[in-house]
């Protein structure tokens, strides 16, 4: 395995923005790019050479294949077909389960042993194809599960508390969509409880809700206004993949698997706060929920199995 061998398959918007993020904060020594559209990738490659001479480090960059895949630390798929305006992110899962089946196969074929991280929607259900087709270690495929929402949700909260968003530590957790949730209990400003902080600037608490909508409705805004979401998901995946090659054990809400009833669920992936490093998914962070967050995140892994009842698991095993 090559220390900080990065491969991207998938270089649309989303994977690019992620390999452009990459390139100007360094941290990587070599990233592969894949994609079904040979020409595009090399003139992507190309594109991306260019800037290196003003880039904080020396990193190689080529359009490669799959058989590159055997000595990468970490591979991200970003990969699918993208959603589209007034499309939830549950119906796009038919389509790209095909797609991530043949991509994890490819994948593995070449030898490859590393970490899969997930970025194709619906997240969770694709984390859970890219899991079961790779037969990995469940802790070595990670879906990037709510790590832009809960970044959408710090900003937000920055900004409405006129306070950096580096010191709100706030978390959203459950399916990558909208039935994702916010546990304000264990939300803080610095060391404070957010709650506590609204309760004593007389802010009214129904503002909080105010601003988990504004998370939940941010993509359906973004893309109506200029057809697809990018930057924000290019600049999490890097913090991501950074927090796997540094070995950081850093909390971050990804989609990993929940197999021994925590949070009351089994056989699922779905959005919760995680420690991650070099061998990806250390261990879970276990929250008490109140019953109404619980009901949430219940209701999430329902819509998630559901789908996989339907058609998922026929299309893995088909």
């Amino acid at each position: 395995m090559k220390k900080g061998k990065v491969v991207l398959v998938g270089t649309g918007f989303v994977g690019m923005s992620m390999a452009y993020s990459m390139l100007n904060q360094g941290g990587i020594n070599e990233l592969i790019l894949i994609d079904i559209n040979k020409d595009k990738t090399i003139g992507e490659e190309m594109d991306l050479a260019h800037g290196l001479p003003y880039a904080p480090q020396k990193m190689v960059i080529k359009a490669g294949d799959y058989p590159d895949c055997k000595d990468a630390q970490v591979i991200v798929i970003t990969a699918g077909i993208a959603q589209k305006p007034g499309q939830t992110r549950l119906e796009l899962a038919e389509t790209n389960t095909k797609i991530m089946k043949d991509i994890t196969e490819s994948i593995m074929a070449s030898g490859f042993d590393g970490i899969i991280v997930v970025a194709s929607n619906p997240v969770d259900l694709m984390a859970y194809v890219v899991s079961e087709v790779s037969g990995l270690p469940r802790g070595r495929v990670i879906g990037s599960g709510t790590v832009l929402d809960t970044a959408r949700l710090r900003y937000l909260m920055a900004d409405y508390f006129k306070i950096s968003s580096k010191n709100i530590h706030a978390y959203i957790m459950g399916e990558h969509g909208d039935s994702s949730f916010v546990p304000w209990e264990h939300a803080y400003i610095g060391c404070k409880k957010v709650k506590d902080v609204m309760k004593d600037n007389h802010h009214p608490m129904e503002d909080l809700e105010k601003i988990h909508k504004g998370v939940v409705n941010a993509a359906y805004e973004i893309i109506e206004k200029k057809k697809a979401t990018y930057y924000g998901i290019g600049m999490a995946l890097n913090r991501l993949v950074k927090a796997i090659l540094n070995n950081e054990n850093s909390i971050l809400t990804v989609s990993t698997y929940l197999k021994d009833g925590e949070y009351g669920q089994d056989d699922i992936y779905i959005g919760v706060p995680a420690v991650i490093n070099s061998h990806g998914v250390r261990e879970l962070v276990n929250l008490d929920l109140n019953e109404e967050e619980q009901a949430k995140l219940d209701n999430s892994c329902k819509i998630i199995k559901e789908m996989r009842e339907q058609s998922i698991d026929k299309i893995i095993k088909g």
